[in-house]
């Protein structure tokens, strides 16, 4: 099975460049990255991405609190495109589940995207909820466990064996830190992977031996000993 390569960024010039690269499946944002990327209206930017980006897959996150305005922004945000996938938080920042909100837009056949997961038991309550027949991802933040000394392999083996058996779901490795996470994901048959820009471009030149690697290092660093003209 291909893990699926996602671009997490918003700003427009990034996503219309990696639109166009093949390596690239899909993308990712986040009120956080709207906000780095500029965003002064919400819905007027993200309908400005769709004009570029029509066919692969871009999700666009709720930021509502509460179930009622969860649901109002969902619907709205569906209503953009047929490529777009409404990201829904596991639970709000009351630490509630929104399991109801999880429930009522994927048996409506909404694409989901159920964000910030951290445990199997938090994937086993989604699944719970989510209508088998409708398009789901659910994305498991193996970086930020792993910036806590916390090994996120476990999880992704279990969401990844429970969801196996539903073409329709897809477990997400969110919050890439480095380019072997790709191999990292590759190896236990993870769906999807999404990274910056930075790492993307790591792996478009993976494959150099490291004879060449070593070469190139050390290259840099006597280049950059004559910029700085140093002496002992």
């Amino acid at each position: 099975m291909r893990t699926k390569i996602f671009c997490d960024i918003a700003d427009f010039k990034t996503i219309k460049f990696y639109n166009k690269n093949s390596l690239v499946d899909g993308f990712t944002t986040n009120p956080s990255l709207m906000r780095l990327a500029g965003a002064k209206n919400y819905k007027d930017y993200s309908i400005k991405i769709l004009k570029i980006c029509k066919k692969k897959p871009i999700s666009f996150e709720v930021f509502a609190d509460n179930t009622q305005d969860m649901l109002k922004q969902a619907y709205e945000i569906n209503s953009w495109g047929k490529n777009v996938y409404v990201k829904i938080p596991v639970v709000n920042s009351k630490g509630i589940f929104t399991g109801a909100v999880i429930k009522e837009l994927s048996d409506k056949g909404i694409k989901l995207n159920i964000t910030a997961v951290y445990t199997f038991e938090q994937t086993l309550k989604i699944y719970k909820k989510l209508n088998k027949k409708t398009k789901s991802i659910i994305s498991i933040f193996a970086g930020r466990m792993a910036d806590k000394g916390k090994d996120p392999l476990p999880i992704f083996k279990k969401s990844i064996s429970l969801t196996k058996k539903n073409k329709n779901f897809e477990i997400l490795w969110a919050s890439t830190r480095e380019a072997y996470n790709y191999t990292q994901a590759k190896q236990i048959n993870c769906n999807i992977i999404t990274m910056p820009p930075k790492v993307i471009n790591q792996i478009s030149r993976f494959g150099k031996n490291f004879k060449s690697m070593t070469l190139d290092t050390v290259r840099g660093f006597l280049s950059d000993s004559k910029k700085s003209r140093f002496k002992i």
